[in-house]
């Protein structure tokens, strides 16, 4: 409405001079503990949805960020992954858990099985973003494209009417996070994207600067990275309760 009369009708309404914007409540973040996030994820069976599990919270990725990822993105050698098109299409790097190496390597093994497989069937075609199909015809088909995880089934791409092989479907990490969090008996409203704020609430609790922070999360203002710092109940320095001090 201040739009419309303002730039619009070029009437201005000095009444309107005073008003106060309400501000929005500041919400924090749901935060498994240490010990939620093992308990969490010793209810998951299957190692594909594991290893999801295990970078949501080992790497702070996003849900969408972590099945969209290609083989052409993870560095085992330096232990990174280049996370490509993030929230608000940004690219960044994070670290990829030393832990992990094998389990992912193995995961990319077989998603090379069964990119043979699709090959040799006349498939192998993966979707591509923005005007790549076009500048790189053979991309598509090449190893390094291909999804780590991708879905068990091949489908038909609305948009080119190719068939080809999609990443695993989000709503099965949700739907076995969820599972997972019940039968650990959490009664927290937990979610995938709760693995990232827990790694970022945990790494801050470490002790690790919030700009270091900043730029594994992919935040643009480092006050959006600054809310973990109240999760913490921390500013500069840890506040100890007075009780905790009583003989």
């Amino acid at each position: 409405m201040l739009f419309l009369y303002r730039e619009v009708l070029e009437m201005p309404l000095p009444w309107l001079d005073d008003v106060v914007r309400a501000k929005r409540p500041a919400r924090l973040p749901v935060v498994l503990t240490r010990k939620e996030v093992a308990q969490i994820r010793s209810q998951i069976e299957d190692p594909r949805l594991k290893l999801i599990y295990d970078l949501l919270y080992g790497s702070g990725l996003r849900l969408m960020e972590a099945v969209r990822l290609r083989i052409k993105d993870i560095e085992l050698e330096r232990g990174a992954i280049l996370v490509r098109d993030g929230k608000g299409g940004k690219d960044r790097i994070t670290m990829l858990p030393d832990c992990l190496v094998d389990a992912i390597s193995t995961q990319i093994r077989q998603a090379t099985a069964l990119h043979d497989l699709d090959l040799s069937n006349g498939y192998g075609r993966v979707w591509l973003p923005h005007v790549l199909s076009v500048k790189y015809p053979n991309a598509a088909t090449s190893l390094a494209w291909q999804y780590v995880f991708p879905a068990a089934r091949m489908s038909i791409d609305p948009r080119s009417g190719n068939t080809g092989r999609h990443h695993l479907d989000e709503k099965q990490v949700q739907r076995t996070v969820k599972r997972a969090v019940k039968a650990a008996g959490i009664n927290k409203p937990a979610t995938p994207h709760t693995l990232r704020h827990s790694f970022a609430t945990h790494l801050l609790d470490s002790g690790y600067d919030i700009r270091t922070l900043q730029e594994l999360l992919g935040h643009s203002d480092v006050k959006t990275t600054m809310i973990y710092t109240h999760v913490l109940n921390k500013g500069g320095r840890g506040v100890k309760s007075p009780l905790d001090t009583l003989d």
